[in-house]
Formats: C-alpha cells, structure tokens, sequence
C-alpha cells in the first residue's frame, strides 16, 4: 500500500508528529522485489523502518518510507539438539519469543517484550539480560534497495557487534531484510546470570523458559516506560565499552560504578548510572526529559519536537564527556541529524 503526505506521528514510538511524502507497506518478497526494480537508481532519499522504536525524526521527511509486513514464522527443520526456525521480517519481535517459549524452544527468552520487529533485531543485534540475538542467528535473508537481487547474509556475513551489525555500518542503507533464520535448542540451558534474573526467576517457581520470559517481562515492565503511555525508543544510548585500565582509574575516584565484563575483554559501564551522576534523571524540558526511573531513556511528555529531545541528547552527552571523559553513542538512530 502507498500514503503520500502522511503523518509518522503513528510510526515511531517518540509519538513525534512528522510528516513523510510517501510510506509504503510491503507484504512480499515478491513486492519488495518489483519495488526496487521499479525504483532503480532513483536519487529519492529511502528509509526503511518497523515499528520505529529506535529511530528519532527531527523534521519532515522528503522521500519514501518503507516499511516491511512480511510475516510468517516456519520451523524449517531440525538438526540434533536443535531446531531451525524462520520468521518474516514483519513479525512484531516479542510475537516470535513467545512463540518459542510456547514451543519449549530455547534462545530467545531473555529477549522478552523487546520493541520492534524482526527485521530490526539482526540490524541491532538486540540483546538484553545477558543474552544477544545474534548468539541464534543463521543467515538472514536480504533484498538490494539498487536492484532488487536478493541476497543471503550468514551469521559471520553480519558482522554483529554490540548493538551493531555490517546493517548499521559497511551496508547500511543497501539491504532491506526480509526474513530471519534462528537455531534454538530443544533442550535449553538457561542464561540467569545478568543481574537479579535468577532472582526475579526463583520468586515465580522453578526455572523454565516461561518462569525466565515472565522474569524478563516482570523487569522490564518495572523499568523501563511503556511507549503507549509515555513517547519514548528504549534505551536512548549505548553502555560504553573501555579499556580495563580505564575502569580500574575511574573506579578509583567512584567506587560504586558499575562495573561489566564485556565479551572483548575489555569492560563495559552503565551509561544509565553515568547519565544519574551528572543530574539529568527525572529532568523536564517542556516535554523533553528524562524517565524518573531509568536515565537511559528519554522521553516525550507530549508535544515534544525531534530536535527537543536530540538537543537533550547533545547536552547529556557534553556533561558526561565532561565529568567521566566518556563520549557516550546514541542507540537510537536519527533520521535527520541537525
């Protein structure tokens, strides 16, 4: 389907009332490859976006939004102790951890109620709880927006990182991704170690998939807003990754930092409790701020504009670069960059 001048007030979970010349749903591969060879070369900006939980609008947007509703989740066989499973980009993400959970399929449960859809978390490398998508990812299946010829990325293909993939940095912008492939275990061994998991799982009973999904939730839900309630994407910046050496020197001077290990070996912070330090958690700003509960999260009270809530973004950044020396990275793609 094709809306010209259309409100993107209803695609993004700022709430943010932009409008967007043309937004265009897609229901197939079929569609999305003859979208792309009508298209051509064409020199009209493109974005592709799902639920449009980590993006920030700052204007109008003067070009064509697409967004996927490829659906579909298929067991497509099973190898040993594993299962491989397939999902449509289109699928709302926490549609499919349920679906497994259901199915006593393991991998997926600490990724509970996460915004978004299933195209976007091989783009993010969602994670949470100790756990990250790309742990269960196999190959992704992928469009060209330049000529519509498919391609299949495998799970080292994707370069995955923290939050990020080759989606977000060497081909961003090139691929449109259409459906996701999984291996989940029939027999699961369950992640409880990140933070009060285990905890929040013990008080529900014994230690299942549901017990961890309803934990996850649980937390979640305690945390962090809900964006029908309250504007806002999620976890607005990255945690930082540094050096062992430069924990050990702050850690000095603050000695109840959070400290993580990071798979890189080096060590990761909690960008949430560096934003507490410098004073902005709670904080208003007509209708920009910051969640009283968790400083990661940024806010709409309202009638919030994009540059509102990216000009907060800038100051939090400029004061904690300042205090700490640490130049957090937004997690939240802006559309328009001021």
């Amino acid at each position: 389907m094709i809306f010209r001048n259309i409100s993107l007030k209803p695609y993004n979970t700022f709430g943010i009332d932009y409008k967007a010349d043309c937004l265009v749903t897609i229901g197939s591969v079929r569609e999305a490859v003859s979208f792309f060879k009508e298209r051509g070369k064409s020199n009209e900006d493109l974005l592709i976006i799902g639920e449009g939980s980590n993006i920030l609008f700052t204007g109008d947007f003067n070009g064509t939004i697409l967004r996927p509703d490829i659906g579909g989740i298929k067991i497509e066989k099973k190898e040993n102790e594993n299962v491989i499973i397939s999902a449509g980009a289109g699928i709302h993400w926490d549609s499919l951890v349920e679906w497994s959970v259901a199915r006593d399929l393991g991998g997926l449960e600490n990724l509970s109620l996460i915004p978004g859809r299933v195209g976007a978390a091989p783009i993010q490398n969602v994670g949470a709880y100790g756990a990250e998508v790309k742990d269960t990812i196999t190959e992704v299946k992928t469009i060209s927006v330049t000529d519509g010829s498919k391609r299949v990325f495998s799970n080292e293909e994707c370069g995955f990182g923290y939050r990020t993939s080759v989606f977000k940095n060497s081909e961003k912008g090139k691929y449109l991704v259409t459906r996701v492939y999984f291996k989940l275990k029939i027999e699961p061994s369950l992640n409880l170690n990140y933070g009060s998991l285990k905890v929040e799982v013990n008080k529900l009973g014994k230690q299942t998939l549901r017990n961890v999904r309803s934990a996850v939730i649980n937390i979640r839900r305690n945390k962090l807003p809900d964006p029908l309630l309250i504007g806002n994407a999620g976890s607005f910046f990255r945690n930082p990754v540094v050096t062992r050496e430069f924990a050990e020197l702050l850690k000095t001077d603050y000695p109840l930092m959070p400290v993580f290990e990071d798979p890189s070996g080096e060590k990761k912070l909690a960008a949430g409790w560096l934003i507490e330090q410098c004073g902005w958690k709670g904080k208003r700003f007509g209708d920009a701020g910051v969640h009283y509960r968790q400083a990661l999260v940024l806010v709409n009270h309202g009638n919030a504009t994009g540059k509102e809530i990216y000009e907060l973004s800038e100051k939090i950044r400029e004061s904690v670069a300042e205090r700490f020396g640490i130049v957090l990275e937004r997690e939240v793609e802006v559309a328009e960059p001021i």
